[in-house]
């Protein structure tokens, strides 16, 4: 029998590893006002067009804009040859205005692809209700796997696993957007939005699976010690949790990915890895973490170090 959750600890380092570097680098944005949030939560205007004739530098669009007195504008290149402008927030004449000036600038057509304008309030409202999305999808989570799980004993440490799971697998997915911000110009927008609440849905899904293999083997296996109970039920899902993430979802978003175009790239990228933490933590963070609550282990985390500063 595979022994997962005898090498729990090294699984554990492993998601440390991976999530922390992010984790510090969207604290370091933070703190210096730098978070990359698109326009629907900061409210602004986002401006894609395409020059017939002309390929300028983003350096030299922002440069126009500020001649425009038109603030904050970033400017992104996509694969198809277009510009992705955000700015603050344009009015219908001013975006007039900054289409001429382009066209002036660069001597050539200028195709407007897309134009959205988000205002500050609607960006505060889209903030807030993610946060209270988030919430109360744990708390609805807890409460259903404490009843669901009621015959079982602590049944409520099963819905407080299953939260700390989601947790790792969300620290992931933030992680993974503050070094795909640094890297490819990635924002927080509504579409992250999207990807995160799915990545929350498969990720309370396969922790219920592999939580409720284990409810289900306490009672036949009743003499059998915990943690080999635990290691007994992961292995009877793993193959199940694997193969039906692998070809019913992480290849189509592959896929989606390599070939559905920029616009979808960072969704679906986001989206890839985050259901594929969410399988991970499934099977190697949720019911190891269980198994160390189970067994008390954190009271003797610290007591080796503790003698030895004594000697």
């Amino acid at each position: 029998m595979i022994n997962i959750i005898g090498k729990r600890y090294y699984f554990f380092l492993l998601s440390l590893i991976i999530i922390i570097p992010g984790l510090i680098t969207l604290g370091v944005m933070a703190s210096q006002g730098k978070l990359p949030l698109a326009i629907d939560f900061t409210g602004g205007t986002l401006l894609e067009v395409r020059f017939a004739s002309a390929s300028p530098q983003p350096a030299e669009i922002i440069a126009l804009y500020d001649d425009l007195e038109v603030k904050d504008s970033k400017v992104q290149t996509t694969s198809e040859g277009t510009y992705v402008i955000r700015s603050s927030v344009l009015e219908d004449e001013v975006r007039a205005k900054v289409v001429d000036a382009l066209k002036a600038a660069f001597n050539s057509d200028v195709t407007v692809l897309r134009f959205e304008s988000v205002g500050p309030t609607i960006g505060r409202e889209v903030t807030t209700r993610a946060m209270l999305a988030v919430g109360v999808a744990a708390l609805i989570v807890t409460i259903y796997m404490t009843f669901a799980f009621r015959g079982v004993q602590h049944a409520l440490r099963y819905g407080l696993c299953a939260i700390l799971a989601m947790v790792h697998d969300v620290s992931l997915v933030l992680s993974l957007t503050a070094l795909g911000s640094l890297l490819w110009g990635w924002q927080i927008d509504s579409l992250f939005l999207t990807a995160l609440l799915t990545v929350i849905g498969f990720s309370v899904q396969d922790k219920v699976v592999v939580f409720d293999r284990i409810r289900e083997n306490s009672g036949i296996f009743r003499r059998l010690p915990f943690e080999t109970l635990v290691n007994h039920s992961i292995v009877q899902t793993l193959q199940r949790s694997i193969n039906t993430q692998l070809m019913t979802v992480e290849f189509m978003l592959l896929s989606l990915a390599l070939f559905g175009g920029v616009t979808l790239r960072e969704f679906s990228i986001i989206l890839l890895v985050g259901l594929f933490s969410g399988t991970y933590s499934s099977i190697f963070i949720a019911a190891p973490v269980l198994v160390v609550w189970e067994n008390g282990e954190w009271r003797n985390w610290f007591k080796r170090s503790n003698k030895a500063a004594a000697a």
